[in-house]
This record gives structure tokens, sequence and C-alpha cells, in this order.
């Protein structure tokens, strides 16, 4: 039996059974009215036009979606994660996606049109949904949902208050490990800067590890007055943490008190003649003073609070959010989010919020918004923000007044962020097509090469011999199509052989149907002269590719050399040309050494294990099977390489030592 489309057209068969006597009819949107004599039903089943398909195991899972509360992960044919969402109710949100199209914007289509599987997570709440989507977005990356640009990455000042004697350290990285950090920053360099003046001001020691090693007398950092030296008993740990203390309030921007604690330290200082002590506190202050009149713009109030503001342009979208603690204004942090047309102001608002606080160490009473987030979501995310607070949190909208000034400062600071973000995007844009076009006319093609490939080999006397492929579009790197090949055939120092079977590699893929290998390049580059060019060219020719440009770049003078012939092409050196082309060099350069370098450490570091005293072939078998890779060995701390079946504390202690003195060494 066919079933009719509204209109009359009839349409393929439906996937749902019928009892004797009943009727269908396809909605608009792809749901199927079935009714009977006496009863109607509307089955939310994605309707496919003919010839498409969906797949069985997606199909049963749309159809036994819980009612409950979760995340879901839509993945492509390739298994990749696409999209991460949460949702009140999994069946209700889900089936959504797969229903009428009619009210969806063109990216949400395109998203649906490329989902062959997904997952879901079923959770207790919608908060606990919430936080669980936050985790799964900075685990998955997904290509359709708002993405702070690296959030991953962005740095902290660290703390180690868990530590006996603490230190102050930049990292990359938050762990549960019982010390304070503060961040995210956006600007490592100010992070920098901030480390430096710390050092200037609170001389905490900054020798590496977590327990002190005693010295009999202090190294050279105690004598440049970066570090007190409770190494070698110069200042006693009750002074040392009363240092520490006043760090925690400089850093949580408590600068008046701070100033007040100092003052009345350098009196007690003063009255006891430790002029040496007095002088330093009273220089201390001083530079808290100049750095606190930088930051007196006062806010209606006082307390603390973040003020977010969004700003969106041709191909960027900026976020700022505005500091304020104590009712001091101590700075901003932008981030930009990407070109997200698609989504509404709300919905980039919302997820700026959930991102940013799913990584902050703080998080202010008050969370002021220059627009609001989806009504259905607001009471949800002010849940999930006063339990990762311990207190009440409010988001809040003003439509007038001071905090409506302050909104509106803060879009001020996104919107200029953004032109000039967007003015260095055109501007890039320019020079880019500029020297595509400059080497298209110096290498003589036809039209500027949209895909450029360039290929280095690196390696050590002939060991840990690796190739490297990256790849440009446009002018642009495309990291996702980089690929590195480890020599397999070779033996011994000789890039020309090395060369040549890495582009047979990688061609014999792309004659197989690869698809991680299939596009071709417009351009092909390798790294070397007349010697690499000619193995390149070679195995090209063999292999039917030999159609494919293909010039090699001398390392000394950077001229390219043409199959062929004796001369070189030498492109002016203020060409965008020569320019793009250095860039692609240096970039398969650097591909191929950090991966070179990987290999080399992973083999050193095998021979370093197999010299601590204590670690035999059983001990060492643990550890990888604990850990999965030498690099997360190396990261361990003394607790969790303890941890590990057969390992003893000090057995761990030696290890974790002798890793550092290698680290130091290397």
């Amino acid at each position: 039996m066919q079933y009719s489309r509204p209109g009359g057209t009839p349409g393929p068969r439906s996937p749902v059974a019928l009892p004797r006597g009943g009727k269908a009819s396809i909605r608009k949107g792809g749901e199927i009215l079935v009714w009977g004599p006496t009863w109607l039903e509307i089955k939310t089943v994605k309707f496919f036009e003919p010839g498409e398909k969906m797949r069985p195991e997606l199909q049963h899972k749309l159809e036994h979606l819980p009612e409950q509360p979760g995340v879901y992960l839509m993945k492509n044919a390739g298994g990749q994660v696409i999209y991460v969402g949460k949702a009140r109710v999994l069946k209700n949100r889900v089936r959504s996606y797969f229903q009428s199209t009619a009210n969806q914007t063109e990216k949400v289509r395109a998203m649906v049109e490329q989902i062959a599987d997904l997952e879901y997570i079923i959770t207790d709440t919608e908060v606990d949904a919430l936080m669980l989507e936050c985790n799964l977005i900075k685990k998955y990356r997904p290509r359709y949902n708002v993405l702070l640009k690296d959030d991953k990455h962005y740095p902290y000042i660290k703390v180690t208050v868990q530590e006996r004697y603490p230190r102050v350290l930049y990292v990359r990285k938050v762990e549960r490990d019982g010390a304070r950090y503060f961040g995210p920053y956006v600007h490592a360099g100010a992070v920098k800067e901030t480390l430096h003046l710390l050092k200037k001001l609170f001389p905490l020691r900054s020798c590496p590890g977590s327990t002190l090693t005693e010295r009999s007398r202090p190294c050279l950092q105690f004598h440049i007055r970066r570090c007190s030296a409770p190494c070698s008993g110069e200042i006693s740990r009750e002074q040392y943490l009363r240092t520490v203390e006043d760090v925690l309030l400089f850093l949580e921007g408590k600068y008046s008190h701070l100033i007040k604690q100092l003052q009345q330290e350098m009196n007690k200082a003063a009255e006891k003649w430790d002029f040496e002590r007095a002088a330093r506190l009273r220089d201390q202050i001083k530079a808290l003073e100049i750095l606190g009149e930088k930051q007196k713009m006062l806010t209606p109030g006082g307390g603390d609070r973040d003020v977010l503001a969004v700003a969106r342009g041709i191909w960027e979208t900026c976020g700022v959010i505005l500091l304020i603690r104590h009712g001091t204004l101590l700075g901003r942090e932008v981030f930009f989010l990407g070109d997200i047309q698609g989504y509404s102001r709300e919905e980039i608002m919302a997820a700026l919020v959930k991102q940013y606080y799913s990584q902050a160490q703080f998080i202010p009473g008050e969370v002021i918004l220059a627009e609001g987030v989806p009504e259905e979501e607001r009471e949800v995310i002010e849940q999930w923000l006063q339990a990762r607070r311990g207190k009440k949190v409010e988001l809040l909208v003003p439509r007038r007044g001071e905090k409506k000034a302050l909104t509106e400062m803060a879009h001020k600071n996104a919107v200029q962020e953004l032109e000039l973000k967007e003015a260095a995007i055109l501007k890039e844009r320019e020079t880019r097509e500029q020297g595509l076009k400059e080497l298209a006319q110096a290498l003589g093609l036809a039209t500027p090469p949209r895909r450029i490939e360039c290929y280095d080999i690196s390696n050590t006397q002939g060991s840990e011999s690796v190739g490297s492929m990256v790849v440009f579009l446009d002018g642009k790197p495309a990291p996702e199509c980089y690929r590195r090949f480890k020599i397999k055939t070779v033996i011994g120092p000789d890039d020309f052989a090395s060369m040549a079977e890495v582009l047979r590699r990688r061609l014999e893929r792309a004659r197989k149907g690869d698809e991680k290998f299939a596009q071709l390049p417009d351009l092909l580059i390798v790294d070397g002269g007349k010697g690499q060019l000619a193995a390149a060219r070679r195995v090209m020719e063999e292999l039917g590719f030999g159609h494919i440009p293909t010039f090699g770049l001398a390392k000394e003078e950077e001229w390219l050399f043409a199959p062929h012939q004796s001369e070189p092409i030498i492109l002016p050196r203020q060409s965008q040309g020569l320019y793009l082309l250095q860039r692609i060099r240096d970039e398969a350069h650097r591909f191929a050494l950090t991966y070179h370098r990987k290999l080399r450490t992973q083999r050193n570091l095998r021979s370093v294990l197999e010299e601590v005293p204590g670690i035999g072939s059983k001990r060492k078998q643990a550890l990888y099977k604990h850990f999965g890779s030498l690099a997360k060995i190396r990261a361990a701390t003394v607790e969790e390489l303890a941890a590990v079946p057969g390992m003893n504390q000090q057995v761990a202690q030696a290890l974790w030592e002798w890793l550092r003195r290698w680290e130091a060494e290397n």
C-alpha cells in the first residue's frame, strides 16, 4: 500500500505498520497521520525522500528514546560527534530534529542531513545534563556547537596551596589536586607579566617539585630577591605561608585589604627596628597602590559580578566579560566564537555562559547579561551556577540604570574587539589571495592553486625517520588534512628514498580510494632541491600522477626548482607568494620535527624506565597498562605512581625524581 502526501502525490512505503482498516497520510515535515474509524494518531517518524535510507540502528533508537532528562550526541557516518545537546525530555527533544524542518535554521538542517547515529546519556536532573553537556562539548568540540576558540588551552595561574611550601605556577590544565586556580585568562602574555610582578612583590620559591629540597645555602634566586629561600631556612614556614596568603589576596583583586595588611606588617617591622623588611614592605605597598590606581573604576553597589556582552560580525562573533571584584573593575576577558550564523543571540549568550563558567575558577553572585538566554534554560543555568559556586547566583538582564550602563560598556568593548578582528581577517584574506595569484603567475599555473601540499623529511642520523604532509586550503593551514608517515623501508639517512616512500604511500592510498587521501593537490611542494624533487617526480609519474604541478623549495636560497629545468625560479624577496611558500615549508618542517621528537622522546624514555632502580619488566608493564602511555607516566604525581599495582611509595618517589632529572636534561 502507498500512502498519499498532502495534495494527493503518492509517497514511498511508510515504516509504520497499520492495523486493519487503518489509513495514513504523510504531512509536511515528515509526520505520519494515521487514522481509522474511531482513532487518530500522529507518528513522529522522519520521512525520507525516495532513495534516502535511515540506518536501522538510528531508527530503533529514535523509536525507543526515554522520557527522561539527559544529553544526546549526534554522530556522522564516520562516527565523529558533530553536535552535543541536553534535554529535559530526551524523547521530545531528539525527535524534534527529525520532524518538521519548517522552523529549523539552515545550519540545523545541514546538521540533520549528516546525522547517521546518536547516543544518549540519561541523567537524574536537567542540571546534571547541563554539567555533562559542558564537559562533552569541551571533550569533542563538535562542529555544530557554539565553541569558545581553543578554550581547553587557556592559561591559568596555579597556587599549590596543598604543598608544604606552595609555589605559583603558569599552567594550561586544571586538575583536582587541591591547588587554587585563577583564570582562565585569554592572553598568555598578561599572565606571564602578572607572574613576573608576583615574584617581585612576593618572592615565593620557584624550584621544581612538590617537596622542598633542603640546601646548605640559598640559590641565585634568593640573592636577586626573587625567592625567600625556605630551603636554607632564611624564612620560617609561618612567615612563608603569610606571604602565600598575600598572593591569594592579590590574585583575588583584594588590593585595599592587602595594602592594609602590609602596612600593619611594615609598622610592626619598623617598631622592631627591622628596617630592611620594612623597606621591602614599603616597596610592595607602593607597587600595589600604583596597580590599584590603574584599576580604580568603581561600579555601583560594590560586590563581585561579571558583565557579559556579545557582538556579531560578518566572519566572527565576539564575547566580552568584564570582571568586577569588590566593586572594582579589574579587567576583561575576550573570546571569539567563530562564524555561528544560524544561532539566535540568546542561544549564543547561553553557550558563552555555559562554556566560560564550566572552566572558570570563580563565579560571582551576579552575572549581568546584555541579552537574555532562552527562557527554558535560564532556571537550569542558575541552578547549575549555584551548584558550582555553593551559593546563590542570579542571572540579570537590566533594562535601565547603572547595571544597564555596564552592559553597554561591555558591548562597546565587544564591538571594538570585533572590528579589529574582522579588519585583520580582511587584511589576511587579501594577502592570501595576492600570494596565491603571484604564485600561480610565477609557476605558470592556469589558476591560483586552491589546495597546496608540502612534504618534508626529519631524522637524526637516519634514526626515527619520519615524513610529513601538510595541506593549505586557499592559503590557510588545514590541520585536519595533515598526515604523518613513519619511514619503514629506508635504512639510514637517505632523504631522497624517504621522500619517494612518503609520496608512494600517499598516492597509492589515493588510487585505492582512501577518503583521507582522495583529494589531490593543485600544487605539490617538496622541501629540498633537485634530488628530492627528482625522487618525488619518479614516483608520481610511475603511479600516473605526473600531471600534478610539482616543485622543490631549496632551503638556503629559497629558490624553486621545476622538473627538467636547470635554472631555478626566483621569487622577489618582498613577494607575498614567497611568504606563502615559506609559511607552508616551515609548517611542514615543524610538523615533521614534532613527530620525530615525539618518537625520539618515547625511545629515550623507554630506556630511562629501564635504568630506574627498582623498575623491572613487571613494574614497567604495570605502569604502561595503568597509564596507557609514556606521556601520562611523565605527568603522574608520586601518589598516582604509587597507586599502580606492584609499586610502592619509595619506588614511586625514585621514579618521579628520575623522570624530573631526565626532563631537565632533555
